[in-house]
């Protein structure tokens, strides 16, 4: 019995993401868009933070830097951290990837879950809970062509981190400092970084961005702003008395 996730995508397709073809990718979903307006100076700034405050980068003088350069060219505080709140989002892929490819192992074992099932009608609490947080939003069909199966899979493994999942990618579209488009570049390039690219969330949002209004120059931009996010070179540990920022005070 084959215990590989082959029925969500195989590891040899997943092998070669390169960044040129994550920009091979875009390129395609570009093709007939008008140039439009390039980044302002603002934007720009917060989505260089954006990429330097991801995780697969997590670059802490990156973050003041760019923090500082936000500032300077005009965004407020709270857009500053609305930036961090939406690149901090960047964690469900853990629950995207895991989750689809634990139910493919789960599926070929023939393993049954305490509760629930994997396939099949879904019982009451969870298709009131599906119907409560989903909805017919479109929003969640074009993700469900980009991560196919994710969103039922999560509901059968845990109707609780599906409930989760909902009430923290909704935190910074409901407190709405950060333009709607400018936080789908800033998503788009958190999945572009060369210590990620991460295709199915880099699609959805400069599919969601373009829908908003965004042009062809303004998403090019934002990918050369990802591809100047660092590797990752960890976190050093605090030291006592030292927070920080200190070392430039």
């Amino acid at each position: 019995m084959n215990d590989g996730p082959a029925d969500v995508t195989t590891s040899t397709a997943r092998s070669g993401i390169t960044l040129e073809a994550v920009r091979h990718e875009a390129l395609g979903l570009l093709d007939g868009v008008p140039d439009g307006d390039g980044l302002d100076p603002c934007d720009a700034a917060l989505i260089g933070l954006a990429v330097r405050a991801a995780v697969p980068t997590l670059d802490p003088d990156g973050i003041e830097e760019y923090t500082r350069r936000a500032l300077d060219a005009g965004a407020t505080p709270e857009q500053v951290h609305e930036t961090v709140t939406v690149v901090s989002g960047l964690g469900v892929h853990s629950l995207m990837e895991g989750s689809r490819r634990v139910a493919a192992v789960l599926r070929a074992r023939g393993t049954e879950l305490s509760t629930g099932t994997l396939d099949g009608p879904l019982d009451e609490p969870r298709a009131a809970l599906r119907t409560l947080l989903r909805g017919d939003d479109p929003y969640w069909d074009a993700f469900e062509r980009e991560v196919p199966g994710f969103l039922d899979t999560l509901l059968r493994l845990s109707p609780e981190a599906y409930e989760a999942f909902f009430a923290y990618c909704a935190v910074p579209w409901r407190t709405g400092h950060v333009r709607g488009r400018v936080k789908e570049l800033i998503s788009m390039a958190a999945d572009a970084t060369p210590t990620h690219r991460y295709l199915p969330g880099m699609r959805l949002h400069l599919t969601n961005a373009l829908r908003l209004g965004v042009g062809r120059r303004a998403v090019l931009e934002t990918l050369d702003i990802a591809t100047t996010a660092p590797e990752h070179r960890g976190v050093p540990a605090a030291s006592p008395g030292t927070g920080p920022g200190e070392a430039n005070r």
